[in-house]
C-alpha cells in the first residue's frame, strides 16, 4: 500500500498515541491517502484525503448503535426528509473496529457563512419548522423502530435528574445561595407533581421518533444556506411534545422568558392548551443538567465552566421566576 502523508492535529478524542494508532489502522483498512486527521470531540474526527475530499469519522460503543444510526438516516431520506447528512455504510464483515469502538463514516458538511443560533425569532421559527418536518417523517417510522429504540419516559428522567441535583447540593452550596437552591427545588417539585397528575394526557399525542437533543449546534446551516438537522445519537420514541419542551427551554432565554413570545410560535401554541405542557415548562431541566454535569466531571475547579453555569442559573433568574408565576396563574385560570 502507498505510504501516506500524515498530519495529526489537536488532542481531543484521546491522547496523541491513540490518534497515531487510529491513523495507522485507517491506513491499513481504507483505500485512501489520508493527509490529515483532526479531532472534533471525543471519538469524532475530520478525515482529509490527498485529493481534498473530507469525511467525518465517529466512534460508537457497539455495532448495534452504529447500525441503527445508518438505518435511521437512510429511512429518513427514503421517507422524504433530506435535511440531514448522509452516512456511508460497510458490510458487517468490513466494519471499522478499533480499540472497542465501531467507527462510522459521515458526509462532511461545509458550514455556511452564518451559523445557526437561537439569537433571533426568525431563527427560532426556522428551527421549529425543520423539527416539525422531522417529526412528520419520524412518526411514519415508529412502527419499524419500536423494537430497536427505547421509549422516552419524561417523569422518570426528570425525577432522576432532580435526585442527582439534590445529592450535589453540598458542593453546589459553595456556589449558589441557599434561597436559589430552594427555589429551584420548589419549581421542580411543583412541576413534577403537576406532570404526574396530568400524565394521562400524554396518550392524547401520537408517538414519533424524537431527536432528543435540539441544542442549536445540532441545527446546521450549510454553505448553500439550507438548514439541516444532525446528530441522532439520542433518538427515542415518545410524543413530539418532548422535543418541543426541550426546544422551548433552549429558546426561552433569548425570549427573555416571555410566555407570550413562546406561545406566538405556531408549532408550540397548540400545546399551551394542555396543562401537562405548562407544568413541564417550569421544570429547570437546563440548570439541573449543567450543574450535575459539572459535578460528575469534577469541573467545579474550572473557573470558565463554573462561570458559564452560574450565568445560566443567575443571569435571568428574576425573569425565570416571573415566568413560573405566570404559568401558575395560567393553570389556575384553566390554561388561559
Amino acid at each position: 500500500m502507498m505510504k501516506k502523508a500524515v498530519n495529526i492535529t489537536g488532542k481531543l478524542g484521546g491522547d496523541d498515541g491513540f490518534q497515531d494508532r487510529l491513523l495507522s489502522y485507517l491506513n491499513q483498512n481504507l483505500p485512501y491517502q489520508i493527509v490529515r486527521l483532526t479531532p472534533l470531540r471525543r471519538n469524532v474526527f475530520i478525515v482529509r484525503l490527498s485529493d481534498g475530499f473530507q469525511f467525518v469519522l465517529k466512534g460508537y460503543s457497539s455495532l448495534r448503535r452504529l447500525k441503527i444510526q445508518e438505518a435511521f438516516i437512510q429511512s429518513l431520506k427514503k421517507e422524504g426528509f433530506p435535511f440531514t447528512y448522509s452516512m456511508y455504510s460497510f458490510p458487517k464483515e468490513h466494519c471499522l473496529y478499533f480499540e472497542s469502538q465501531y467507527f462510522g463514516i459521515f458526509e462532511f458538511l461545509t458550514k455556511g457563512e452564518e451559523p445557526f443560533f437561537y439569537d433571533s425569532k426568525k431563527s427560532c421559527q426556522e428551527g421549529l419548522q425543520l423539527l416539525e418536518k422531522f417529526h412528520g417523517v419520524s412518526e411514519k417510522l415508529v412502527g419499524s423502530y419500536k423494537t430497536l429504540l427505547p421509549f422516552f419516559h419524561l417523569i422518570e428522567k426528570w425525577e432522576e435528574r432532580f435526585r442527582q441535583f439534590k445529592s450535589n447540593i453540598p458542593i453546589l452550596s459553595f456556589f449558589l445561595q441557599k434561597e436559589v437552591v430552594q427555589d429551584l427545588s420548589d419549581w421542580a417539585e411543583w412541576s413534577l407533581a403537576g406532570i404526574k397528575q396530568e400524565k394521562g394526557a400524554l396518550h392524547l399525542f401520537p408517538n414519533v421518533i424524537l431527536h432528543g437533543d435540539v441544542a442549536h449546534h445540532n441545527f446546521f446551516r450549510s454553505s448553500n444556506g439550507e438548514l439541516l438537522l444532525i446528530d441522532f445519537d439520542l433518538i427515542s420514541i415518545a410524543p413530539a411534545m418532548i422535543d418541543y419542551l426541550q426546544y422551548a427551554n433552549r429558546i426561552l432565554p433569548f425570549l427573555n422568558w416571555s410566555c407570550k413570545e413562546l406561545s406566538s410560535f405556531e408549532q408550540l401554541l397548540p400545546y399551551f392548551k394542555h396543562t401537562i405542557f405548562l407544568y413541564a415548562l417550569v421544570y429547570p431541566t437546563d440548570i439541573f443538567r449543567e450543574w450535575n454535569r459539572l459535578v460528575k466531571d469534577h469541573s467545579f475547579n474550572d473557573t470558565r465552566k463554573v462561570r458559564a453555569v452560574m450565568e445560566l442559573t443567575i443571569g435571568q433568574y428574576d425573569k425565570r421566576q416571573a415566568f413560573y408565576e405566570e404559568i401558575k396563574t395560567r393553570i389556575t385560570n384553566g390554561g388561559n
